[in-house]
């Protein structure tokens, strides 16, 4: 057996390891680079767009109206399809508040589905006759000084997104209440008597 020919051997693999490891910290740094190379002060803002439903308040768009709800530039749009454009400037936009609604679907069918189900199990059936929304509340005032309010329900989920492209845009946000109030322990006391 020679000697050589095995160390050599072990040389070679030694610097195809190495070539390796720097190959991939090369890739690394310019992936890392790519990442840090992005402008910080500019906003990150993607544009929304989403069905929603004007359920009221918007001026110039109807009542319990589906439409796209979306965000372009500086503008917050609302169109029902077939219907004109309906906008506000989202600068004029003073507030916004994110709740969330739940409403049974299924109509009468279900209705009759669960008051037919023996031993109370139409409870049962109806909590899985449920949808829940997102209803986002806009305050805004117009050109006039006058202050307006307009409410829209969203699928669950579209709403938060909606709540936070406008407050990458500067608009206020009241937060949502994490939490109902703790009862307090007399409270709880008097409520077990």
């Amino acid at each position: 057996m020679n000697p050589t020919a095995i160390q050599s051997k072990y040389l070679a693999d030694g610097y195809l390891c190495a070539f390796y490891l720097a190959l991939g910290l090369l890739l690394l740094l310019i992936g890392c680079s790519a990442v840090f190379a992005q402008d910080a002060s500019s906003p990150t803002t993607s544009p929304f767009s989403a069905h929603a439903t004007h359920l009221l308040g918007f001026e110039g768009a109807r009542g319990n109206a589906g439409g796209a709800l979306s965000i372009e530039g500086d503008v917050l749009h609302f169109q029902k399809p077939g219907k004109p454009v309906v906008g506000i400037k989202i600068a004029s936009v003073r507030d916004v508040v994110l709740g969330e609604q739940s409403k049974q679907v299924g109509g009468l069918p279900m209705t009759l589905g669960t008051a037919a189900v023996p031993y109370g199990g139409g409870r049962v059936v109806s909590l899985f006759a449920h949808k829940k929304y997102d209803t986002v509340t806009l305050e805004y005032g117009d050109a006039n000084g006058g202050f307006h309010g307009a409410i829209f329900q969203m699928n669950k989920g579209q709403g938060s997104t909606l709540r936070d492209q406008l407050a990458a845009r500067g608009v206020h946000v009241t937060p949502n209440e994490v939490e109902p109030a703790k009862q307090s322990t007399a409270e709880v006391a008097s409520e077990s008597k």
